[in-house]
């Protein structure tokens, strides 16, 4: 397995749109396992391809207590979006320090391919489903600073631009 580099905001790279993956093979688990190392080193709990340069369809996530249920999805989508929203303060390892309370919807239904390419249907709520939703915003070039005003995309923007400078300095 092998640390990966996280792309930060306002990095372009980030808003490419992943391609979907044609076959589950050694390479992609191999993908699927470096997120995995990536996401836990970072503290995170998802982490998606794009976010590591890669434009390819295969996210990660454990919002387990333990960190002990690990998700591997590759080709991931909503497959239904149940009524009724919840608020949950999100963050993301590409967009270090802001957290941000974004209405999503409350449960849903994600199909997807595991690690051995077999289909899976997952019924998520709470934690769960917004990281899956959030990982998979990811997959279409979208952030979770997409859902907030303008006034607070601009002030996130300017605050990543300016530890950019700091960092290259």
């Amino acid at each position: 397995m092998a640390m990966l580099d996280i792309l930060h905001h306002p990095d372009p790279r980030l808003r490419n749109v992943a391609a979907p993956v044609e076959a589950v093979d050694d390479g992609v688990r191999r993908l699927a396992d470096d997120l995995l190392e990536t996401m836990y080193s970072a503290r995170g709990i998802g982490l998606a391809a794009v976010q590591v340069g890669v434009a390819r369809r295969v996210v990660v996530v454990d919002v387990s207590p333990q960190r002990n249920a690990p998700l591997a999805l590759v080709n991931p989508r909503v497959a239904e979006a149940h009524e009724g929203l919840a608020e949950f303060e999100e963050g993301c390892l590409s967009v270090p320090g802001v957290y941000e309370t974004v209405p999503r919807p409350a449960r849903v239904r994600i199909d997807a391919l595991d690690r051995d390419g077999q289909a899976v249907s997952i019924e998520a709520e709470g934690a769960l489903a917004a990281c899956l939703q959030h990982e998979i915003d990811h997959l279409d070039g979208r952030l979770f600073v997409d859902y907030l005003s303008r006034l607070k995309q601009q002030r996130i923007r300017k605050r990543a631009l300016k530890h950019q400078r700091e960092a290259l300095a």
